[in-house]
């Protein structure tokens, strides 16, 4: 899966999947620009990159604040001109809690913060791309084939937008050659689990029996960043090109049991 010389985007490139998504693009000969709200996350990506032989632009951005998004793609445009791949990444699982005690707020941020955020980034990347580039909008198996995580509403609700406006977007940029294709991971060992706020969720709980071990293919263990990232590289490049408005449950058939 040659990516030689291709310009990548990865949104919440400092850790998980984005930073494993981001260094197996390199690996592929992809250059990379690396965007995160952490400077010090993006910076350590960025030398790994470098190490691998490719460029590498980090850039501290929000992802769903348009000011910022317009200074990136400024960047972008200077330093490259020009987009092949964008990894739509960047989200937070927000604050998991039953509906009436979920704050309007807390709401507002999900929403603010995965569905956005996405929006802002392909809606700046399509005019840098030209036929036979790539996006992949990293979503979830929440909210497109499982629904029973107790008080995700608001994070499952910004999973199944991200995959109806990728799928929207896959006819819309069909006849400029633009791909667009949705990831859907499961339980993947990441630390976002460590930033998910959960507040009365016990009350949310839907009473479901589930055979022992939650991941059938892996006997219960977790997929890792590496596994979606390797999808993510087939999915940007060309043994992909017949490929797009596709989500991809990546969960080791996880989602068949919940």
């Amino acid at each position: 899966m040659d990516l030689h010389d291709r310009v990548a985007l990865v949104t919440g490139a400092g850790s998980g999947i984005g930073a494993a998504s981001a260094l197996a693009l390199a690996q592929a000969g992809a250059d990379l620009v690396l965007v995160s709200r952490t400077a010090s996350e993006i910076e350590a990506v960025a030398d790994t990159v470098t190490q691998l032989g490719r460029t590498a632009l980090p850039v501290t951005a929000d992802t769903a604040s348009d000011e910022d998004m317009r200074k990136l793609f400024a960047r972008i445009r200077r330093r490259f001109g020009r987009l092949d791949i964008v990894v739509a990444n960047a989200g937070i699982n927000g604050v998991w809690a039953p509906v009436d005690e979920l704050k309007s707020k807390e709401w507002d941020e999900t929403i603010r913060v995965n569905l956005r955020g996405t929006f802002l980034t392909v809606h700046h990347a399509v005019p840098l791309m030209e036929r036979g580039s790539s996006i992949v909008v990293v979503s979830s198996i929440n909210g497109t084939r499982t629904f029973t995580t107790a008080g995700a509403s608001a994070y499952s609700t910004t999973k199944a937008g991200q995959l109806a406006f990728g799928q929207m977007l896959a006819l819309e940029l069909a006849p400029r050659g633009i791909r667009v294709n949705v990831v859907c991971p499961g339980a993947i060992d990441t630390d976002i689990g460590d930033n998910t706020s959960r507040r009365s969720t016990a009350k949310a709980k839907i009473p479901a029996k589930f055979p022992k071990g939650t991941v059938p293919l892996t006997k219960g263990k977790s997929g890792t960043s590496q596994d979606v990232a390797d999808l993510i590289v087939f999915l940007s490049s060309d043994r992909a090109r017949h490929i797009t408005g596709s989500p991809v449950w990546i969960d080791g058939s996880q989602s068949l049991l919940v």
